[in-house]
């Protein structure tokens, strides 16, 4: 093991410490059974995921609601899940009681799919529709998560994820672009009570300072009127509101902030940089230098989009090999104050036991992610979700429906 490099290093979040720094991020990927509960294919991925050692380990935008889902089998924290859910936690314990297991709490509001479930919307952005939201609704929603909170903190997970990012319900009320006159719309005072009352209110029901809450945040969406800009019409990035919205979490007790940036269904390469803009990962890292400036030592900053420098087999330019890859970044901006945890997503499906091979030295043995985006394809086909480079079974399901779909598109010519 490389012991100097501080990704290996301990660090405490609110009351609980951590024996690394690398943290497996929240990653979508509709295997849930049609209730909502995990499925043989999810306890695969998680016990995986647990083996890997990792310091924190995300549960992936668990929905608070059946009724509006982007996902048609998206994992669901509803009170018909508790047992489910409880029999999910202690199975990953048992196999590794050492990683902090986080669930990141969703709603998916203009993003749910209209084809098997209620699309609404604060306000619809170009392309998008729904049945428009009102005071009441927000206030259900609320009541959805805490009561989802609860359901997280009974079945033994550490803490939770408002999940405030990536144009999930969360980031439509934070935007600029949400200009309706309405307690939840406007001036930022008004866009910014959703997030605000959440957190107190969950802080506030579940009384154990151990349980940590944090956000994952979209400081930039990366279009006019998205979070991150100045006004509904402003593009340019404006940091202005997400270093409001970071500090007013904080005061409200967060113990952690997960950095990202974009929505994924307008601006993906922001979000994860590919291999034609892999250069977006340096805005991730200004993102993260911005919170980690405007918060107190304690609050924890998580930055994103690691996976791209995998063992610097990327298409980044003006760098000297060594230091393209994913250790040396890591190492370089916790040293450096720009973050304190960092966090692979795609990474996180291409091996889930990396934490583990490189705390032990076995960075040989790493299947890299070669970021080819195919776990996107099967995001977006609505399909079970999993790394067609290395494993065998997302391989053959990517190869079959590829196929049909080649099929299908013979017919209609």
């Amino acid at each position: 093991m490389n012991s100097e490099n501080l990704v290996f290093s301990p660090i405490q979040i609110g009351y609980r410490k951590v024996e690394n720094r690398i943290v497996m991020n929240a990653m979508e990927c509709c295997d849930a059974d049609l209730e909502g509960n995990p499925s043989d294919l999810t306890y695969k991925r998680y016990e995986n995921l647990f083996r890997g050692n990792a310091g924190v380990i995300f549960l992936e935008a668990i929905t608070i609601t059946y009724e509006s889902i982007a996902r048609i089998h998206q994992l669901s924290i509803l009170p018909q899940n508790k047992k489910q859910l409880e029999k999910f936690v202690s199975r990953m314990k048992q196999i590794n009681n050492k990683p902090l297991f986080i669930f990141q709490l969703t709603h998916s509001g203009e993003l749910s799919n209209p084809k098997f479930s209620k699309q609404v919307t604060v306000k619809p952005l170009p392309g998008y529709g729904g049945e428009l939201l009102n005071e009441d609704d927000i206030k259900h929603f609320i009541n959805q998560f805490v009561e989802a909170s609860k359901i997280a903190y009974d079945v033994g997970a550490d803490g939770v994820d408002l999940k405030l990012c990536h144009g999930y319900l969360g980031s439509q009320l934070l935007r600029p672009w949400n200009d309706r006159k309405w307690k939840y719309g406007g001036p930022w005072e008004n866009r910014s009570r959703f997030a605000f009352e959440l957190i107190e209110r969950v802080r506030n029901t579940i009384n154990d300072p151990k349980f940590l809450i944090g956000s994952k945040i979209s400081m930039w969406e990366g279009f006019p009127g998205g979070f991150g800009t100045s006004s509904p019409r402003s593009g340019y990035p404006d940091m202005t509101e997400p270093i409001a919205l970071a500090k007013g979490l904080e005061e409200r007790g967060a113990n952690f902030i997960m950095q990202s940036a974009g929505s994924p269904s307008l601006t993906l390469a922001l979000t994860q940089p590919d291999k034609k803009i892999p250069d977006y990962v340096y805005l991730h890292h200004y993102f993260s230098k911005i919170l980690r400036d405007n918060l107190k030592k304690q609050t924890i900053v998580m930055g994103s989009a690691y996976s791209i420098f995998s063992n610097g087999k990327n298409n980044l330019r003006a760098l000297e090999p060594e230091e393209k890859t994913f250790l040396y970044w890591a190492d370089k901006n916790i040293r450096e104050g720009i973050v304190d945890m960092v966090a692979l997503g795609r990474q996180s499906l291409a091996d889930p036991l990396i934490p583990e091979k490189l705390i032990s030295g076995r960075e040989k043995e790493v299947n890299w992610c070669t970021a080819c985006d195919s776990c996107i394809e099967f995001l977006i086909r609505q399909s079970p979700v999993g790394c067609a480079i290395y494993n065998k079974y997302y391989r053959d399901s990517l190869k079959k429906i590829r196929l049909e779909e080649g099929k299908l598109k013979e017919k209609r010519t």
